[in-house]
């Protein structure tokens, strides 16, 4: 992660996710952290004070910008037994937290988006209670060696899901009320949980969700909602929120009211194709078992249509890993990019979910993006991901550029 202050990439191909060509024959200058310019290998032109540049070899390489992770839970570690995690003691939250930064970055993702976590005593809070992600969120801001991060608050739920872990709200003035504290917490988004009691029932109708839309977005910040289920996805559709998690169960109308209303989808099919690697490595029922595995088959089977669909209507796609909040692990991103192609998206495309898709959800337009005058963040990966999405398995150098506190 060392930055001296001029690099030359010299050599390279190039996928920035928006073309289902690579550009090969390609040179990229970063100076103080900004690319200076990309142009042909061929015709750098004069490269002033070249004593004073880095030359990386970049030939049989691609560069591909660094990536979005837009669905992460950095203070949770993952595994079979993911939920328990969240009872962890704070300290180990933490550690979790300094260990997924570590994977996350040697995995070429530059930016983080934690859709929850837990809330535990804040020192830099006055030891208020406060959702965890954004303690990590503030001491990352800045320091070289970690992700950007963008953080929701905690689980916004229906009263009775999982009281230990989330804020629950019993009605919809308690639901509003919640949304509107977690930004007067230091929120940059806000996180509902759209799964009820009854999973054929969607615990909030559109227009109560529509109150808190207006209130979030009224505050200049975005919110999203997790969506395992069929109602819950269209009543989060008809409502307008920002994004869908997971989408597990959409269907035509859905997805095309999500088209309409500019709800965009953030995928995280890794996490079911995990529990399918754990009817193999566990001898939990729920994964294990003939009825347990048959249960994951027909769930990831879902999943894949819902993204197809979605894909069909324009659904815009973002991707991440679900890490710690669910069975993945913080360096598995190009598992969930193998996962969108199998559900039809072109190799490019999956790459742009990874990428700049991600960083139009964050409303960050340098996110997932290579240009002249942006910042040098890139990875340098054996392969070509715009025909092999395993491409992204292989990265082998990353450079960050510095970000200002702010």
């Amino acid at each position: 992660m060392d930055r001296p202050r001029r690099r030359l990439y010299r050599d390279g191909a190039l996928a920035d996710g928006r073309s289902d060509r690579l550009t090969v024959g390609v040179s990229v200058l970063a100076e103080d952290g900004r690319i200076t310019w990309i142009r042909p290998s061929d015709d750098e032109g004069p490269v002033p004070d070249p004593s004073g540049v880095e030359i990386v070899d970049a030939s049989g390489s691609t560069i591909v910008p660094g990536m979005v992770d837009a669905h992460a839970h950095l203070t949770m570690p993952g595994g079979a037994h993911w939920i328990d995690h969240g009872l962890d003691t704070t300290d180990q939250l933490l550690s979790a937290a300094e260990a997924n930064a570590r994977m996350l970055t040697s995995a070429g993702v530059r930016w983080a988006r934690d859709v929850g976590s837990v809330r535990r005593p804040d020192p830099g809070a006055g030891d208020r209670d406060r959702a965890l992600a954004l303690r990590v969120r503030d001491r990352w801001r800045g320091r070289d060696g970690y992700p950007h991060v963008r953080a929701a608050g905690t689980w916004i739920m229906a009263t009775g899901l999982l009281p230990a872990l989330s804020v629950e709200a019993a009605d919809a003035d308690q639901l509003l009320a919640a949304a509107v504290a977690q930004l007067d917490d230091g929120a940059d988004l806000v996180k509902l949980y759209l799964d009820g009691p009854d999973p054929a029932v969607s615990p909030w109708t559109a227009s109560e969700l529509r109150r808190v839309v207006e209130a979030v977005h009224g505050r200049g910040a975005r919110i999203t909602a997790h969506s395992g289920y069929a109602d819950g996805a269209r009543a989060g559709a008809e409502s307008g929120v920002d994004a869908l998690e997971h989408g597990f169960e959409l269907d035509a109308g859905t997805a095309a009211l999500m088209a309409a209303n500019g709800v965009r989808l953030v995928s995280t099919l890794c996490v079911l194709s995990s529990w399918r690697t754990f009817g193999r490595t566990t001898a939990m029922p729920r994964f294990a078992s003939p009825e347990g595995r048959a249960k994951t088959e027909a769930r990831r089977e879902g999943a894949l249509e819902s993204v197809r669909l979605a894909h069909r209507a324009g659904v815009s796609i973002a991707t991440g890993t679900d890490h710690g909040g669910g069975s993945t692990r913080a360096n598995q991103l190009a598992w969930e990019v193998e996962q969108l192609v199998e559900a039809g998206l072109a190799p490019w495309e999956a790459l742009a979910s990874a990428t700049w898709r991600g960083g139009e959800l964050l409303g960050e337009p340098d996110a997932g993006v290579l240009r002249e005058g942006g910042p040098a963040d890139l990875v340098l990966v054996h392969g070509d991901p715009t025909s092999d999405p395993t491409a992204l398995w292989r990265a082998w150098h990353t450079s960050w550029a510095v970000r200002p506190v702010f």
